[in-house]
């Protein structure tokens, strides 16, 4: 595969030209299966970007729309033929994730929401273990060091040295008070928290408590933003058992305006830098007070 291959994006790109070419033929997705003799669900899901697209689909696709564009339909197949490819985190097995870090991979912009715990992308690694054990109790020790080394290795988006990762990051002050693994890993993840909002590309703010009621209660969510205009604006919901992908673009303005209204009520980047320390302050020097239930996010 080529190093800049991301089948995930290949496959988000095909759908969306292949769905351009059916409404302008005009027909819906069942006269394409009936037409094609296939599943309409197979129509949907790559459409949706859900599945690889073999080239012979392709082919039989644009014939069927009545493309004649040659250019264009070596272009899809190209696509084709990157969606069937494996992205580096299939090398680490059946990650039930891997559309996001697919996504991520991608990603010029992150602006994420967390009520619970520190984003995986700004997690220590002792950090990060606490939380997959917590998360996942049923999951084999070698279930769980996969996790951790997937997470581990997502993280170096953010230091690459040619084109580094905007991250946007709004925590619940929940997430600084919740004691995971220990005081001491709650110490060493706020300092390092500090040390990468520091960062240009890295902004951190927390939403005290006191603030009150505000857009994020519903839960977590993520906005991902990509540099090619052809790639639409994803929100990215975690959920127990099946994320959830918004790629319309009414969705994305919405949650667009929410996270601006939770950066407008939560600290600045400077004050939140104070609220941390403070809070690191607590795990050094003094009794915290401990929340033995376990935070529920696994993935971000």
């Amino acid at each position: 595969m080529g190093v800049n291959v991301n089948p995930t994006v290949s496959r988000r790109r095909l759908g969306s030209e292949l769905r351009r070419l059916r409404e302008i033929r005009g027909m819906t997705t069942p006269q394409v299966a009936e037409s094609l003799l296939i599943s309409q669900p197979k129509i949907s899901l790559m459409e949706n970007g859900r599945r690889p697209v073999k080239p012979r689909d392709v082919r039989d696709l644009c014939g069927l729309y009545g493309v004649q564009d040659r250019g264009l339909v070596d272009h899809l197949m190209q696509l084709a033929r990157e969606s069937g490819q494996q992205g580096w985190w299939n090398a680490y097995g059946d990650i039930p994730y891997g559309a996001y870090i697919g996504l991520e991979a991608e990603a010029v912009a992150i602006r994420c929401y967390e009520p619970l715990v520190i984003p995986g992308l700004l997690q220590t690694p002792a950090y990060a273990r606490a939380v997959i054990a917590g998360t996942i109790p049923q999951a084999a020790a070698e279930q769980a060091a996969t996790r951790l080394q997937v997470r581990l290795r997502r993280q170096h988006r953010l230091g690459a040295p040619d084109n580094p990762l905007r991250l946007w990051a709004v925590l619940d002050e929940s997430s600084l008070r919740r004691v995971v693994g220990s005081r001491e890993v709650m110490r060493e993840q706020l300092e390092h928290l500090t040390h990468l909002g520091a960062q240009s590309h890295i902004t951190v703010q927390v939403l005290p408590h006191d603030v009150g009621a505000h857009p994020g209660v519903s839960g977590q969510f993520a906005l991902l933003e990509f540099a090619d205009a052809a790639d639409a604006s994803v929100v990215y919901l975690e959920r127990f058992t099946s994320d959830l992908y918004l790629e319309k673009r009414s969705d994305a303005r919405i949650y667009s305006g929410m996270y601006a209204h939770l950066q407008a009520q939560a600290l600045s980047p400077d004050s939140t830098r104070n609220f941390i320390n403070d809070a690191i302050k607590a795990y050094v020097g003094t009794e915290f007070w401990r929340d033995d239930r376990m935070p529920s996010s696994s993935t971000l």
